[in-house]
């Protein structure tokens, strides 16, 4: 469609209560995009515009402490253009080309750009790839501080000309480097950020049937500042990239390295017993690391039980998916649902009829809708069915009670059961059992967070108990708050 086309939908979204969230890609354009024509076309303002190297001296200088985003189908970060008659810094493909923000007139030009979504009715921009804003010589050219510098200077100058636009940080990285982008309780600079860490963990503690690494790595982050938060998420529309690092996975008596393999073994399916069927994505031989496509009904075993045919294991899948669904909607933030989770739509495997995205396996949780699923959605006994009927209740559930907003900050718990993810919001005590049996923990976390009359807002009723403990039914979720039935 046309820019006319975005402002009309922007008004018809708004007209009914929702906010439009525009993607704006800030450390490239493609090779197509005006400026690069213009680039190749030895227009030298332009070519300023990009990283630009005669020979490779430079690039093989930077490229000694750059990490290769996808190694199995793009590897290195310059690419030689015949026409340009230069490499130019390519971190994720060839057509893509880093622009140079050491030249302020990028800056000028990406703010311009923002604007411009702006007064056409964008409401939330979400900034794609911000990691990798800056470059430095002798550095992995990511996180560094100059891209959180650009970050504030985009804010401080929207906070003057459109004050109401959000913006987004699309920074999938390391925990501890994650928080930064949303600045600081002095320095405003993104307002949400997607929760990686929450994504990663919950993947990892269903695998594993343990909340332990998760209770770890959720509890050494930071909090967020107090004008920020998150955007919490199963599934998404890129791979998941395990950041389990050293310092979480040591606490807990893992190795890192063996557990990141432990996950892409399982989700493959690869592992003995796992119900999963994902798939690796960009396998790098020099670091034997890799990251997980898959759509997550596929990625829980609703996909193997229903070609199986197995209710039983029907049954379980749907609960884990129910399970990290109720985790997302409570720990904090704005929990974002993915397209077809909702039904519980498994992998789209139809990618590999389309030549241009056959070497890309994450077309196969970027699924084309499945109309006949959304049409069962109302019949209980369908697959989509039972997953859109809980879901929809859990949401309502959310909605209803202010103990779920975003300033409500969520503290992990820990506790004497490996098992069982526990946290504690004011008002709120959410607790998780990631395992096939039912699990306990100490009646006396619920104090911590001032319950002490529990109601499950779940379920609606009071929570099992047993020798002072609280009994969480296996692979299920209790928000427990002060209360009677």
């Amino acid at each position: 469609g046309t820019i006319d086309d975005l402002a009309e939908l922007a008004t018809a979204l708004r007209a009914k209560g929702i906010s439009l969230c525009v993607d704006l890609v800030v450390n490239h354009t493609a090779r197509e995009h005006e400026w690069a024509q213009q680039a190749i076309d030895g227009d030298e303002k332009y070519r300023d515009y990009y990283r630009l190297f005669p020979d490779r001296e430079m690039p093989d200088r930077y490229e000694e402490t750059l990490w290769e985003v996808f190694p199995d189908t793009a590897p290195g970060s310059f690419t030689w253009d015949d026409e340009l008659g230069s490499w130019v810094w390519t971190s994720f493909h060839e057509w893509q080309w880093d622009l140079n923000y050491a030249n302020p007139d990028v800056f000028l030009e990406m703010f311009d750009v923002m604007l411009n979504l702006a007064n056409k009715g964008a409401e939330v921009i979400r900034l794609d790839a911000v990691p990798w804003l800056w470059k430095q010589l002798g550095t992995s050219s990511q996180n560094l501080p100059e891209s959180h510098q650009i970050l504030r200077a985009w804010r401080a100058l929207m906070a003057i000309a459109a004050p109401s636009v959000a913006f987004k940080a699309e920074a999938i990285v390391a925990p501890d480097n994650l928080v930064p982008y949303l600045g600081d309780d002095d320095h405003l600079e993104c307002d949400l950020a997607y929760h990686n860490q929450l994504m990663v963990m919950s993947w990892s503690a269903l695998a594993e049937g343990k909340g332990r690494l998760m209770t770890q790595a959720l509890s050494r982050m930071q909090p967020h500042p107090r004008h920020s938060t998150y955007v919490t998420y199963v599934r998404w529309h890129d791979d998941i990239g395990w950041a389990v690092v050293p310092e979480d996975a040591g606490a807990v008596g893992l190795d890192a390295f063996a557990h990141r393999a432990f996950l892409n073994s399982y989700y493959t399916g690869e592992f003995a017993g796992s119900p999963a069927r994902g798939a690796r994505f960009q396998d790098n031989p020099v670091t034997g690391d890799a990251r997980m496509s898959g759509a997550a009904a596929s990625l829980v075993g609703i996909e193997a039980a229903l070609k199986s045919g197995d209710e039983a294991a029907l049954d379980e899948a749907i609960r884990r998916h129910l399970l990290l669904h109720a985790v997302a909607l409570s720990y904090g933030g704005i929990p974002l649902l993915w397209m077809g989770d909702e039904l519980g739509m498994t992998n789209d495997y139809s990618y590999r009829d389309i030549p241009e995205w056959t070497a890309d396996n994450r077309w196969m949780h970027r699924p084309v809708m499945d109309w006949a699923a959304a049409e069962a959605r109302n019949d209980k006994t369908s697959v989509s069915g039972r997953i859109y009927q809980e879901l929809s209740r859990l949401i309502a559930l959310r909605t209803s009670s202010r103990r779920f907003r975003a300033d409500n900050h969520p503290t992990a718990l820990t506790h004497d059961n490996e098992h069982v993810l526990v946290f504690r919001r004011d008002g709120l005590l959410g607790a998780a059992n990631w395992s096939s049996t039912d699990q306990t923990f100490d009646y006396s976390l619920l104090e911590t967070a001032g319950v002490r009359e529990p109601l499950d807002l779940i379920t609606g009723g009071t929570p099992g108990f047993h020798d002072g403990r609280v009994v969480v039914p296996a692979l299920s979720m209790l928000w427990l708050v002060e209360g009677t039935p």
